[in-house]
């Protein structure tokens, strides 16, 4: 879960929504091979189904151990904990985050009901989080030059897109 300094790497939480599902097996296969290439791990992903009659089926994994998991809770609930200012948040965010992830799940159960309840019936969705472990190195890097990070952004082609939609309107 963490690299020599136990730090963990960044962690995207990415939400997918399939309408016509069509899966082989493909977003499975790289996901292992990235995680084979010791590029990410999956922390947890949750995949809810909901066939044309409205019955679900969810499947939750998980590359983190029971412990590993309720460290990373830990880890997170002490840093939400922090944002609010004090010692005793950040004890309590931190014993909530690790009871959370006791289970070897940071995604909680009941969030399958919630996903289930937000998607029509015949398609899936799956909220996946996963770390970046090749970003830790750079990362040290860039705070071993002093460096901080003042902005953190994904730019999609769907981004870029829009930037050039709204610029052939003026």
């Amino acid at each position: 879960m963490s690299d020599s300094n136990g730090t963990i790497g960044p962690v995207q939480m990415m939400v997918l929504g399939f309408a016509d599902a069509d899966f082989h097996g493909t977003i499975v296969a790289e996901l292992e091979r990235l995680r084979d290439l010791d590029l990410i791990r999956v922390v947890d992903a949750l995949v809810v189904d909901k066939d044309d009659e409205g019955d679900i089926t969810a499947v939750q994994i998980s590359d983190l151990s029971p412990e590993e998991a309720s460290e990373m809770g830990a880890i997170a609930g002490a840093l939400i904990g922090f944002g609010y200012g004090d010692e005793e948040a950040v004890i309590a965010g931190a014993e909530a985050g690790a009871l959370e992830g006791a289970d070897g799940h940071l995604i909680p159960d009941d969030e399958v009901w919630y996903v289930a309840d937000t998607i029509p019936n015949g398609t899936t969705a799956a909220i996946l989080l996963i770390e970046h472990l090749w970003a830790i190195p750079l990362r040290d890097a860039i705070r071993g030059a002093g460096g901080i990070a003042l902005a953190d952004e994904w730019i999609h082609a769907e981004d870029l897109m829009a930037v050039g939609a709204i610029a052939s309107l003026g």
